[in-house]
Order: C-alpha cells, then structure tokens, then sequence
C-alpha cells in the first residue's frame, strides 16, 4: 500500500467497524429476537437461510478480537450496541446485556483504542417491530428511551457516539426495495420509515445533550448516482436517485428540509404534519460519518412506477457484491459534504471496504484486490482533505467476515478471514499490508 501516516494530518485516526448483529453472536447473553431473526426464518430471504444467532461468536471472542486491531497498529474501533441486546422486548434493560457492553469498552480501552459506538446498526427489537417498526412514530421515542439506557452504562468513555448507522439502509432499501428486514415494497411504509428514523436521530440525540454528551453524530451511507446518458430524462432520473439515497437523510439532518425531488413521491404518503419534526431532526451534531462504496447508473425507465428509474451494469472492475469499483466517489462526497452541508465540522470515513472472494491456501489468504482498493480509496480521502474537507479518520469496513444480512456468510468483507465452521481467524494479507503501511512514518 502506497501510503503511510505521515500522509495524513497529526491525530489522524485509522481504525476499523463492525455491527453488534454481524458479530456477536445473537443467542447469547439474553438478547431478544430481533426482525432480522424472523426475517432470516423466512424462506427466501437470506442465503442459505443462515442468521446472526452464533455468526463470530464476538460475545465470547471479543478479547482476541479486539487484539487483532492493537497488533494491526489501528487507532480506533468502530461498533455497536445491540437495542435487543440491552432492552430485549425494545423497552425492558437486560443488566446481562449492559454489563457485556461494560466489558467490552473496558477492554477497548485497555489497548490504547478509542471507542466509536453506533446506537442503532439495524437489529430492532421483534416487540417493536409487532407495533410497526419504523412506520409507527412511537418507535423513535422507545429508541430514545434505550439510548439513555446505554448511555448511561458506558456514554462516558465513548470517543465518539453515532445515533444511527446508513438510514437508507433502514427505511428505503428495507421498506420499499425489500432486501433488507422488515422485506416490505411499499411507498407508504417507505415514506414513513425514512422519515421516523430521521426523528429517532433527532430524539437521540435530544437525550445524548441531556446526558452532556459532546461528541454526537450521525453516520450515512452514500451511493454515487450517475446518469446513464446526457438525456434530461437520465438526468432527472439520476437526480432523483441522489435525492433519495443521498440528499434525504444529510439534508434533513442539517438543513431542516427534504429535497424536493425525493418529496415529489413521497410527500402523499408522509404521516402528518412532519414538517413539525425538522427542527428535532436538525439539531447541531458534531460529526458526521461517511459510508461509502459504489456508484449506481441510473436510466430513466418510463414504464416503471415513480421513481422511474432502472440501474445499468457499469464497466467498472467489481467486488464480490458485484459493486463497482469507484474511488472517485468517495472523494466526491466528502468534498461535497464539507461544501454543502457540514462546512468545517469532523468528517470521518465511517466504512468501505470491499468484498472478495477469499480462500485460505496453504494457511494464509492472499487479497491483492482488497490491498488495491484500499490503497485507492485511503489515497482518494487524502485527496479530499487536501482540496479542504475536514476528515479526521478512517474506518474499514470490516475487521472480521461476518454475516453479511441478506447475503449470509458467502460475502466476506473482513480483513481477518473467520472460518464458519471452527470460527478461527487468519489475517489476510490486507490485514498486513495495512499493518505496514500504518508503521511506516
């Protein structure tokens, strides 16, 4: 990897993420049934109808994990905290929950890492999810009501604390796409889910300031959408497509508004009077973290339904997810999110990371790939910094295999290979190559 710190500015931090669900091992320490767990229960939905109950067994493995990332040279570690974990029914505190919670931040802290907790990485409780999940307002208070929960548990040795991780994720790609838990295709329900999760941000982290906590903020995943062509009607369909995934959720956050190109469908079917939680939503954070993959070709298809739009296979070399392989974007979006929305305030890229299908030969696992393309990506956010975005770290996506949602075991993002069966760990070569480069001054 062509790069090292001196590259980046002083106290720069290099770390990597994972999610509580992904990892932990969800049949442990009485954490409660999650939708993703019925989802996975239903025929179709995820490959080999495999789950989060056992996945890296993180719940037990956690000290030998958390050495991985002080060996890599890492400064930080990105995770989350389960809600059904800590409140199994989505109300009630599991003390058994807490205190693993307790445990592990301890043990973060005892390697010289600093602690980057998300509140919400997508396991919502199956007692909300009865009541309607993301479409029913409610939800977002109960999610503040687990915030305080666990910030009071552990908020205090937090480095940074993110409300909630890729809302797009949440509500569009889940509620009207289907692919992710609840797996619903409606507009309504779609409508309603983008907005309720922006509040529940909003009302974490009205209850994140009560506590006093000074370090708050919210991280988003963002998709490059290109028009297919120079037509107007690839244009408009592209700046839909960027309204939508893009704009939504940062717009809303800082700027109290929705851009008018995503409200052109959605507004019918938004609950009432919304307008009266922008303000909510539109609180000060203090950072914002970026998630950031792939580009999307967008063509406009004029025998769809709204958004009339279809993506177009690019020529772009490809990941295991079949994502192309754009670097380019992330240096777009960090510029841009530092022009348009968030001025001088941290940045951190949140996740990217690539997967690849890797195999163990003679007991290692070579990953050229992976190195490439986070040579590409580390040297597009130096890019970034040095054309005035404010970018104060970066987290790879991820430390570990894991269960990858809808994919199940077969994608592996890791940097450190997890063999299913027995859940031993083996460093990639990428693990060493950064390793290196991080060592070199």
């Amino acid at each position: 990897m062509d790069f090292s710190r001196a590259d980046f500015p002083d106290g720069f931090l290099f770390g990597a993420a994972t999610a509580a669900y992904q990892i932990e091992g969800h049949g442990f320490g009485g954490a409660g049934s999650t939708h993703w767990d019925t989802f996975a229960a239903t025929p179709g939905n995820v490959v080999r109808a495999e789950n989060g109950s056992l996945a890296c067994d993180h719940y037990h493995r956690y000290e030998t994990d958390l050495d991985l990332l002080k060996d890599a040279g890492l400064d930080a570690y990105r995770f989350s905290t389960s809600w059904a974990r800590v409140m199994p029914d989505g109300k009630t505190v599991n003390p058994e929950g807490l205190d693993f919670y307790d445990r592990l931040t301890d043990a973060i802290l005892a390697r010289g890492l600093q602690p980057f907790q998300t509140l919400y990485h997508w396991e919502l409780p199956s007692a909300l999810a009865d009541q309607g999940g993301w479409m029913n307002r409610d939800t977002a208070l109960r999610f503040g009501d687990y915030v305080e929960a666990i910030t009071d548990k552990i908020g205090s040795r937090m480095a940074s604390i993110a409300t909630i991780n890729e809302p797009w994720c949440v509500s569009y790609l889940s509620h009207f796409l289907g692919h992710h838990a609840p797996g619903l295709r409606d507009i309504r329900a779609t409508a309603r889910a983008m907005h309720h999760i922006n509040l529940a941000h909003g009302e974490a982290m009205t209850r994140l300031r009560a506590q006093g906590m000074k370090n708050c903020g919210i991280v988003l995943n963002f998709e490059y959408a290109q028009a297919a062509s120079n037509s107007a009607d690839d244009l408009a369909a592209a700046a839909t497509q960027d309204a939508l995934y893009n704009k939504w959720f940062i717009q809303g956050v800082t700027q109290g508004s929705y851009p008018k190109e995503a409200l052109s469908g959605l507004e019918p079917h938004m609950p009432a009077n919304w307008q009266d939680d922008m303000t909510t939503i539109s609180q000060p954070i203090d950072f914002l973290g970026v998630n950031y993959y792939t580009r999307n070709i967008i063509a406009h298809d004029p025998t769809a339904a709204w958004p009339h739009q279809k993506s177009i296979v690019g020529p772009l070399d490809k990941t295991q997810m079949g994502w192309e392989i754009y670097p380019q974007g992330l240096h777009h979006f960090l510029t841009r999110a530092a022009r348009d929305y968030v001025g001088d305030l941290p940045i951190f890229v949140s996740e990217n990371g690539m997967a690849w299908d890797d195999h163990v030969e003679n007991g290692a696992i070579h990953d050229p790939a992976r190195q490439q393309f986070i040579t590409d990506h580390m040297n597009a956010t130096k890019d970034a910094i040095a054309d005035g975005a404010n970018v104060q770290g970066f987290f790879y996506w991820s430390l570990l295999d894991n269960f990858e949602w809808a994919f199940g075991y077969e994608k592996r993002f890791g940097m450190v290979h997890v063999d299913f069966e027995t859940l031993q760990r083996t460093p990639k070569t990428s693990y060493y190559a950064l390793k290196s480069a991080l060592s070199r001054v």
